[in-house]
């Protein structure tokens, strides 16, 4: 399962766990008096050995305190609301982001604003890093930072004599260029472009870009840029009907329909609905540049590809989506409440957790931003290319927007009751954006209980 499945709007749709055979039967003490914690989480194999290994350490650095890791691949959100409803609650772990809030709201999370004094680590967070559930009720934070960045092979680029695109904000092609561009890069089993006499658009080789209609991460940030947001300030009124939004979904709507340049639903499928991953769309040059989030930058290092990472297009002024991912927690009732926040502390922290420097995850304190020595520890390797300070650190603190699917309160009866089918048709062509959008829009409206409660520290 991609790494998009995994974060798809209000956090809930497709995490998965086998936490039932984990027990979770929350800390205890082992022998001699010794702390026993449990921490939850999901993830692929590879995610699963570093948390182990950053879980060994802990203990390394904590003498007295063993931890339980309870890995849980599949059905996580399922899994975890049995051991809330039967009391059994590990110590610290992954919650889905949607599922945080109500926790949260319920004092099954440990608030940890009194701890931000003791420790300044937690108190140097982005400030879009934290998960609010009321004034002063802090319930975790989003447990890594991620964006969506235009990725592309560098191999079709040139072959296609295409300029790559920019990788700072300041050089951000518009939508115009990114069109143009993606008309040289779209060729069929002829060789010929969409633009010229006999292009077949049933038989092409390679679509130009990829850049997902129903996935609300990948075009959030178009939304911000063209002037408009989900919602109104209050969080009441959804916005999806206004122009600019419209214009955002009938372009990309275009990218498939009219210039032919991007792939429809099913295009790319292998096999039933599995779609490869971006690394392999661009290794096999079925797409020359696809939109999607910097976790890709694991996947392209492990499979060789020969990628290049650029930002965005833009509209007026250049954003992406920030704190795609999901999110962390001290579950509350824990014996060792204490160890527990240490924990917490402990293991997200790029000194610890070489998940930073392996590309998978972008780091959540703000020093790692801004301060060159602490960029450089995990930026600063031959899996990081030299265009990422600039495409993905500089990008992420200047020009990074929340994404809005972590902020609106309700989102996943939203997402699935009416945003997502709206977005799916959208995706089939089969009526304008505009019509589709307009009918939607008053749902949600009606839906809508306003944003997530933030404040500053």
């Amino acid at each position: 399962m991609r790494r998009r499945d995994l974060l798809k709007l209000g956090g809930l749709a497709a995490l998965g766990a086998s936490a039932a055979a984990c027990g979770g039967s929350g800390s205890g003490s082992g022998s001699g008096g010794d702390v026993e914690l449990q921490f939850m989480y999901w993830g692929s194999t590879f995610e699963k050995a570093a948390v182990e290994r950053m879980l060994k350490q802990y203990q390394q650095k904590h003498s007295g305190v063993t931890v339980k890791p309870l890995y849980t691949p599949d059905e996580y959100d399922v899994k975890l609301n049995t051991l809330v409803a039967s009391n059994r609650l590990p110590d610290v772990g992954y919650v889905p982001l949607a599922m945080s809030f109500r926790l949260g709201e319920q004092g099954k999370l440990v608030n940890l604003f009194p701890y931000l004094k003791k420790y300044p680590q937690l108190a140097g967070y982005l400030p879009d890093a934290y998960l609010w559930s009321g004034q002063d009720n802090l319930h975790g934070v989003a447990t890594a930072n991620e964006i969506e960045l235009l990725w592309y092979s560098k191999s079709a680029i040139a072959a296609a004599g295409v300029t790559p695109p920019p990788a700072d904000a300041a050089s951000a092609w518009t939508w115009d260029q990114l069109v143009e561009a993606a008309y040289k890069l779209t060729v069929d089993q002829n060789g010929k472009h969409p633009d010229e006499p006999g292009f077949d658009p049933k038989q092409i080789k390679q679509f130009g870009i990829s850049s997902s209609i129903t996935y609300g991460a990948a075009w959030y940030g178009f939304l911000r840029s063209n002037g408009v947001d989900f919602a109104d300030e209050a969080g009441k009124k959804c916005l999806l009907d206004t122009p600019e939004a419209i214009e955002v979904f009938q372009n990309l709507q275009d990218l498939i329909y009219k210039h032919r340049v991007a792939p429809g639903p099913g295009q790319l499928a292998a096999t039933g609905d599995d779609v490869p991953g971006t690394n392999i769309l661009l290794k096999t040059k079925r797409v020359a540049m696809v939109v999607d989030g910097h976790w890709s930058l694991l996947d392209m290092n492990e499979s060789k590809v020969d990628y290049g990472i650029g930002v965005l297009p833009k509209y007026a002024e250049p954003f992406t989506s920030t704190q795609v991912a999901g999110a962390s927690a001290v579950f509350a009732g824990g014996k060792h409440e204490q160890e527990a926040v240490e924990l917490f502390a402990f293991h997200n922290d790029p000194r610890y957790v070489d998940l930073f420097a392996k590309g998978l995850w972008m780091p959540q304190e703000k020093k790692y931003y801004e301060d060159q020595a602490a960029i450089d520890s995990w930026t600063k390797n031959d899996l990081h290319p030299p265009e990422f300070r600039t495409a993905v650190v500089d990008y992420a603190r200047d020009h990074g927007v929340p994404v809005f699917g972590n902020r609106v309160k309700n989102m996943s009866s939203i997402s699935s009751d009416v945003l997502t089918p709206a977005l799916q048709e959208i995706e089939t062509g089969k009526r304008p954006a505009g019509e589709i959008l307009k009918a939607a829009a008053p749902k949600i409206t009606s839906m809508l209980q306003g944003w997530q409660h933030t404040q500053d520290l």
